[in-house]
């Protein structure tokens, strides 16, 4: 789709924009990115950014940052982007070095992103949006976790949605703190009884890379060290009912755990997992180029009984190169007995597009 000449005043009129590019009317009427079909079956979607200074907007795992045109000497820089069908993608502008959200759209995701959707991107009910400076509530019980097994300090928050119950170890909990309102979320799925009450672990990680592969010591810690905390802090919670929830190496992690600790880990809810990863693959010139499935799959051939575990997957549908290790991964583990829930996000590698499916597959995960 090609913008018509400089000269014309409607040239965006097909996105629902009135006047010249840069007038005022048209400033008034800007919003959230706006896409129209592009006669294939996805969508063309049109980005705006005002300002003086030449802009990119980058998006998150799923394309190459796209560099905005200036609209004839005026200050409106505009892009043109084509989106496959079902995609909701977080990005964000880069002007210089300095990335900013979307001014024109309320729904944001931290202090420098956005997030747009194609319209036929499934609704994420229960995730309200929140712009970009929104201060995300937080929960007022936490835990200053001094851990002998991983070292240093950290400080994990408690929430008892619907007074609490079954214990959701969530894995990169300042995401699902700052970036994500999963507070709110999961208070609404409570109320609408889309979930049962739970109990919220947001757990921070220090250094994903170590933390969050295939190593015991995470889940040492969590089993002899923070699960006797949240025990003891006077919050609500059932840690024998104890879910992980956990996204690309935290996915890993998750699904590690319920192998290695099935007396502490047998419910999972798994979105991306990481399972291209072995322990060559992170400094590979290609890491996602090894066995499908990685060291997991290696591991699950070795033998493992798993007709305890609970465990949903799911993966973006254009995550492309991720999608054969999670298919091999997702076999493997119902192979050795699990009971096993496969799902496929409308999006690519973005937290963004995992959230109804966190919130979903605890749902499925704390069933029978």
């Amino acid at each position: 789709m090609r913008l018509a000449a400089a000269d014309r005043e409607d040239a965006f009129a097909g996105f629902g924009l009135p006047g010249a590019p840069g007038s005022d009317a048209f400033w008034a009427a800007a919003g959230a990115p706006v896409a129209v079909p592009d006669g294939d079956g996805g969508w063309v979607t049109l980005f705006l950014w005002r300002g003086p200074e030449p802009v990119t907007v980058e998006f998150e795992s799923w394309s190459d940052p796209v560099p905005l045109r200036r609209w004839a000497g005026s200050d409106c820089w505009y892009a043109e982007v084509r989106m496959p069908a079902r995609l909701r993608v977080t990005y964000r502008f880069l002007v210089g070095d300095v990335s900013y959200a979307d001014p024109f759209n309320p729904a944001g995701a931290g202090g420098d992103r956005s997030i747009a959707a194609t319209p036929d991107a499934p609704e994420q009910p229960h995730w309200p949006a929140v712009g970009a400076d929104a201060v995300l509530p937080v929960p007022r019980a936490r835990i200053r976790w001094a851990s002998e097994r991983l070292g240093g300090r950290r400080t994990v928050r408690i929430h008892p949605a619907g007074g609490g119950g079954p214990v959701v170890l969530l894995l990169d909990g300042d995401d699902w703190l700052y970036l994500h309102p999963a507070m709110t979320a999961f208070d609404s799925a409570v109320e609408a009884g889309d979930l049962p009450p739970v109990t919220l672990v947001f757990l921070p990680a220090k250094d994903r890379a170590t933390e969050f592969t295939c190593r015991p010591e995470l889940w040492e810690a969590v089993r002899d060290e923070l699960l006797p905390l949240v025990a003891e802090s006077g919050v609500p919670a059932d840690p024998e009912r104890l879910v992980v929830a956990g996204q690309s190496l935290g996915g890993l992690s998750a699904v590690y755990a319920a192998l290695e600790f099935p007396e502490l880990v047998s419910r999972v809810a798994c979105q991306s997992g990481s399972f291209w990863w072995t322990p060559d693959a992170p400094g590979s010139a290609d890491p996602l180029g090894g066995p499908a499935g990685g060291a997991v799959a290696e591991r699950l051939r070795e033998g493992a009984e798993l007709s305890g575990l609970r465990v949903a997957f799911d993966v973006g549908e254009h995550e492309g190169r991720m999608l054969p290790h999670c298919e091999m991964t997702e076999n493997l583990v119902e192979r050795a007995g699990a009971t096993v829930r496969v799902s496929r996000s409308a999006s690519g590698h973005d937290r963004a597009g995992w959230r109804h499916a966190l919130l979903r597959d605890v749902g499925w995960a704390l069933g029978e």
